[in-house]
């Protein structure tokens, strides 16, 4: 979906009847510190472009939110309208500690932000960022639905 479609729909459901949490599910790349099928929850997002690492591009927005209250560290989730298949991008991401890719993670906690609402996510970890990113999705997203299903439900947030 990317980010654009994600902040329309959720922007559209929440001006509709405004919820009192939103909990993203979805998958996700590793940046090289997660494993496939990892399960990660998160409450910080990030959208850092590639022109940002390669130091050919800015931004005057603040591209990272966060609804982490206890003042540990978290897990951030990248999300861009453009899938890594760096390695070498990999490593400046996970240099940056940055952990994981999804596409619109950062647009969900910014409605969020916006409208006043908690705000978290759950991912499974379906590939690594690098040149077998897509095939490894493909490979890997049915049985990460299994997992997220199993892991919502361990936690009571979703009944069978």
């Amino acid at each position: 979906m990317g980010l654009i479609d994600s902040a329309i729909n959720l922007t559209r459901l929440c001006l509709i009847q405004k919820p009192e949490f939103l909990l993203f599910v979805g998958s996700a790349g590793s940046y090289g510190g997660h494993q496939i099928h990892d399960i990660v929850e998160s409450k910080t997002a990030a959208n850092i472009e590639l022109g940002f690492l390669e130091r050919i591009a800015y931004t005057p927005i603040d591209n990272v939110v966060s609804a982490q209250t206890d003042g540990k560290p978290d897990v951030i989730v990248n999300s861009s309208n453009y899938i890594t298949t760096s390695e070498r991008a990999m490593g400046q991401f996970r240099s940056m500690n940055i952990a994981l890719e999804n596409m619109e993670f950062f647009s969900v906690m910014r409605v969020a932000q916006v409208f006043g609402i908690p705000a978290g996510g759950v991912f499974c970890v379906t590939n690594y960022c690098d040149m077998n990113a897509h095939r490894d999705f493909i490979a890997n997203h049915g049985f990460a639905k299994v997992l997220l299903r199993e892991h919502l439900q361990q936690k009571g947030m979703l009944y069978a």
